[in-house]
């Protein structure tokens, strides 16, 4: 299993409603392009089905919303945490109904949607999150549904941004979604050229993918014998464990029982996994 370690000062910030709601009042977003990305402009223009439903998680100001719009793109959602935010954007596509647009937490909204783009959310998320990432983002696809956008492919001092690699993307998503694409950028913007993987992941809709919270590992070597431990159960295809070691992501073939799970980490009585998600 992987050997990947949370961040030891920038987890400690409170990513929360409050933290992003006060970059958009001081207008703190060094991150915000001015314009769609050229990467998901390019591939947006690929797309010919103009009734595909959208999802743009963690959107900012959501370039590309704007985008899909012009190119009459009739089904788009996006969704932010930030009242702020959301306030301004409601003005800036007033009266189009075309787009839908959600103040409120990704990881509790409700849909069905044909491709979710990812622009600079998964990298604003604690990495402690990235599990549960995958969790609700394979939730709230419909069968054959893709992730496509951009992750970073470097590490960062602090964050966010938060940063990582291919090879804890392979293998992160493995199992529950087929790689269509992975690949370094070669149209990034200028500061962030050869830094940027596109990626375009569909949904493994024959498998289920499941969350529990998890209490009693202290470090890496427990957390890769417990991995170890579930990973070789029957139709157990992927363990990921949380940076923090709070939560487990299993992929399975088939549904498996908890008292299945409890029963493989009964060894160590300080270990207990929790209901699902």
């Amino acid at each position: 299993m992987d050997e990947l370690q949370c961040c030891v000062t920038s987890c400690e910030k409170p990513l929360d409603k409050v933290y992003w709601d006060n970059q958009y009042q001081s207008n703190t977003i060094g991150w915000d392009l001015g314009e769609v990305s050229p990467p998901l402009k390019n591939y947006i223009d690929t797309l010919k089905d103009k009734n595909i439903q959208f999802l743009i998680p963690g959107c900012g100001n959501t370039y590309e919303a704007k985008y899909l719009l012009e190119q009459g793109f009739t089904n788009v959602t996006v969704i932010d945490i930030a009242p702020t935010l959301i306030e301004n954007l409601k003005n800036k596509f007033e009266n189009n109904s075309n787009i839908n647009i959600v103040l409120g937490d990704f990881f509790e909204h409700q849909g069905e949607y044909d491709i979710i783009l990812e622009q600079t959310f998964f990298c604003a998320l604690p990495p402690t999150m990235r599990q549960k990432y995958v969790w609700k983002m394979h939730q709230l696809l419909a069968n054959k549904g893709k992730i496509a956008g951009l992750l970073f492919n470097r590490t960062f001092e602090s964050g966010p941004p938060f940063g990582g690699s291919q090879n804890e993307y392979n293998l992160l998503f493995q199992q529950s979604f087929d790689f269509l694409k992975m690949e370094i950028c070669q149209n990034s913007v200028t500061p962030r050229a050869g830094s940027e993987l596109f990626i375009e992941f569909q949904k493994n809709s024959e498998v289920l993918v499941n969350l529990y919270p998890f209490e009693g590992i202290t470090c890496n070597g427990c957390k890769n014998t417990v991995s170890d431990k579930l990973s070789a159960l029957e139709s157990v295809l992927n363990v990921n464990m949380s940076a923090n070691f709070s939560e487990v992501l299993i992929v399975s073939q088939n549904e498996v029982a908890l008292e299945t799970l409890q029963k493989e980490i009964a060894y160590d009585s300080k270990y207990k996994i929790g209901n699902k998600l």
